[in-house]
């Protein structure tokens, strides 16, 4: 069981690595390094971007959710 925890948190870090990567590719370099390159005009995420932004967000509420039942299952 422990074996298997890790290796799917492991599945979920790798994606949410990839995720987070693809998310900053639309953003230029200085936006990368904090920077403001959109000139302080907010805007909305649609279509795609949304979609990554909200598979993201589930799968570091699974990441946290795994990492805390493999802490408390485990703790001997």
């Amino acid at each position: 069981m422990q074996t298997a925890l890790q290796i799917v948190s492991i599945i979920i870090s790798v994606l949410l690595i990839i995720l987070i990567l693809l998310q900053v590719k639309g953003g230029a370099l200085g936006n990368l390094l904090g920077g403001d390159a959109g000139g302080g005009i907010a805007r909305s995420r649609r279509g795609l971007e949304k979609i990554l932004f909200q598979v993201t967000i589930g799968l570091s509420i699974a990441f946290i959710a795994i990492s805390i039942l493999s802490v408390v299952a485990f703790q001997s």
